[in-house]
């Protein structure tokens, strides 16, 4: 199918017009994201259920959808950012790209690689730009990292661990939902895993292998419905990985990652580069929305950590209580910039195939206990 024509023209310099798919992150995080943006701006929402969609019309003033075709016909909206579940959001986005939607996708992008693959070839002929929401890569402390490591500030990187221990999903009581099944992109690999993927890709280079231990620690939860009944888990909410990265010289540099969603006051996020002329070390304790309270230290030979001063020429111009929402703001800008240039976006599917395709082989090493190859 061939890409819809907008019937509105459209100024290169105007707002990008956009609905949001999903209101959960959806709403917490991209509605007041996109409203903050002088680059877009918000339009309409959509929802299957329109009980749940006349409450957040009512409260953001935005027309709702529940026909996900009568939203792509609109010619008033231009793109779409799709926060569902996992489980439709391939098929979604696909209907979307064929409209000729711009897109901004959560992830997991998709429920396996192939899928993020067929997304990135009918974009490429649909002309359509499309964003995935690796927002680290929009956070001050993330970039400033980035910049030391190209800068050759720890020479080259020997070794890299990165711990990721949360503890949203370590109380056994919390319902079971889309997040217990491993069909429907469950689990800490597409949660966290595919975040932390794209980190280490963007900070090191691309992975090459990948040897990986997955467990369920809480393996029933009760149904949401208030009968009691448990149901079972088959996502895994530990998962234990080794990687191979290829730096920038085609050298291959062992990870260690550690990812969990059951940790009760776990250590946060942390991720630690070892090099042959230094260290840097990044992390945060903080269990609450994973971007506030980071700090960045760099150790030079034969001296101590020190922490590393902020570069305020990275810093966001605002900051709000839940802090994804400032990271999703800039993702969202650098997105709609590229839209209206008709320019490919970064980090975009290109790097979501990358990042699903290591979870995708994460979980066959775990359940064939042998080591995978990109």
């Amino acid at each position: 199918m061939s890409p819809s024509t907008p019937n509105v023209s459209v100024s290169p310099a105007a707002p990008l017009r956009v609905a949001v798919a999903g209101l959960g992150f959806g709403a917490a995080v991209h509605l007041p994201a996109l409203a903050d943006c002088p680059a877009t701006e918000p339009v309409a929402l959509w929802h299957p259920r329109s009980e749940r969609l006349e409450q957040a019309c009512a409260s953001s003033g935005l027309s709702g959808f529940s026909d996900f075709d009568a939203l792509l016909a609109d010619p008033g909206i231009e793109a779409l950012v799709i926060a569902t579940p996992p489980g439709p959001r391939f098929k979604l986005a696909r209907a979307a790209i064929a409209a000729g939607k711009h897109l901004l996708l959560e992830k997991p992008v998709a429920l396996a690689a192939s899928q993020v693959q067929e997304l990135q070839r009918l974009a490429l002929q649909a002309g359509v730009t499309v964003a995935v929401d690796f927002e680290y890569r929009a956070v001050p402390l993330f970039q400033q990292l980035a910049a030391l490591l190209a800068a050759g500030a720890i020479g080259s990187p020997w070794l890299v661990k990165l711990d990721w221990l949360m503890g949203s999903r370590a109380d056994s009581q919390r319902p079971w939902n889309w997040y217990s099944q491993r069909s429907e992109g469950g689990g800490v690999l597409g949660s966290l895993g595919t975040h932390a993927f794209d980190t280490l890709h963007w900070l090191v280079g691309p992975a090459r292998s990948v040897s990986a231990s997955c467990s369920t620690a809480i393996g029933q939860r009760p149904l949401a419905d208030g009968s009691g009944r448990l149901a079972a888990v088959d996502s895994e909410d530990i998962a234990l990985l080794q990687l191979e990265l290829e730096s920038a010289s085609g050298a291959r540099v062992p990870a260690q990652v550690s990812l969990a969603a059951v940790t009760r006051a776990g250590r946060g996020y942390w991720i630690e580069v070892y090099g042959s002329e230094g260290t840097l070390v990044l992390g945060s304790s903080n269990q609450a929305d994973y971007v506030h309270g980071f700090q960045l230290w760099q150790a030079r030979p034969g001296e101590p950590l020190q922490p590393v001063e902020p570069d305020a020429g990275l810093a966001f111009a605002r900051t709000w209580v839940d802090g994804r929402v400032a990271p999703v703001q800039r993702i969202l800008g650098w997105w709609a910039e590229a839209a209206r240039a008709g320019r490919p976006m970064v980090p975009g599917l290109a790097e979501a195939v990358h990042s699903q395709a290591i979870a995708d082989l994460a979980l066959d090493s775990a359940a064939t206990g042998l080591r995978r190859t990109l």
